[in-house]
């Protein structure tokens, strides 16, 4: 397994916002986290890659221990994330974001650059390379999200709801490129509500609420355990799904 993650807890106050949460990933997969709004999903994404610092449990990437290591450090290791809320440097242009993330590897700015257009292919903006970024449009500002990880060049790769506020055909064109991604040898573990999208890409799901993770499996096998039914559309919902197929079947 490329990443372990084991028990992990983190509380804020009096919210117990992750509770000895635990998840790992094989190299090469797809892996999903998802779960309701507000079930902890970020947060646990924030302790994996540095940012927040966990009350207990431990991460293990590449066989290194980096549980407390600060997110620069991880990031040189190969474990990268994107964000939910995407904040480029909107008066530079594309391929001088992008190179920002370059610069992770790259001291020269030739070669970040250059290491920005290679990417900005990858993702599909190799045509926008020169524009501002605070032009771009929802679309382009995930997809710029994304090229500015993947200048870091890394092995395993965190995806933080890149899809949300995207149209269909903008969502397909995303997944076209995370399959893209993994193709060329980066494992992914993302956070995402667009159901189609985690049906298409993941080989397994995890399912997180309140804090606890309640299922993992393929996406048809955890789509259709009733704590998984209810953690989505509340309690009773997998007796009343059940008794309208019931009913269905008299009919």
């Amino acid at each position: 397994m490329i990443l372990e993650v084991r028990s992990m807890s983190k509380t804020f106050g009096g919210l117990k916002a992750v509770s000895r949460a635990s998840l790992s990933v094989g190299e090469g997969e797809i892996v999903s986290l998802i779960g309701p709004n507000g079930a902890g999903k970020t947060t646990l994404f924030a302790m994996i890659s540095g940012f927040l610092k966990a009350d207990e449990g431990s991460v293990a990437f590449a066989g290194v221990n980096v549980t407390g290591w600060r997110p620069h450090k991880v990031c040189r290791l190969g474990l990268v994330r994107t964000f939910q809320v995407v904040q480029p440097f909107p008066n530079l242009s594309v391929a001088q974001n992008i190179a920002v993330g370059a610069h992770t590897r790259l001291r020269s700015r030739a070669g970040a650059l250059e290491k920005a257009g290679e990417v900005a292919h990858a993702v599909g903006m190799g045509d926008r390379l020169d524009m501002p970024a605070g032009s771009l449009t929802v679309a382009g500002r995930k997809r710029l999200e994304l090229a500015r990880a993947l200048a870091t060049e890394p092995r395993l790769l965190l995806l933080d709801e890149v899809m949300a506020g995207l149209n269909a055909t903008e969502i397909d064109e995303i997944i076209g490129v995370i399959r893209d991604i993994r193709q060329s040898g980066v494992t992914i573990l993302l956070i995402e509500h667009v159901m189609r999208a985690v049906m298409n890409l993941s080989d397994r799901t995890y399912v997180i609420n309140n804090g606890v993770m309640i299922a993992e499996g393929t996406p048809n096998e955890v789509t259709q355990k009733p704590e998984v039914i209810e953690a989505y559309l509340g309690h009773g919902a997998s007796e009343r799904l059940e008794a309208m197929g019931a009913g269905g079947g008299h009919a």
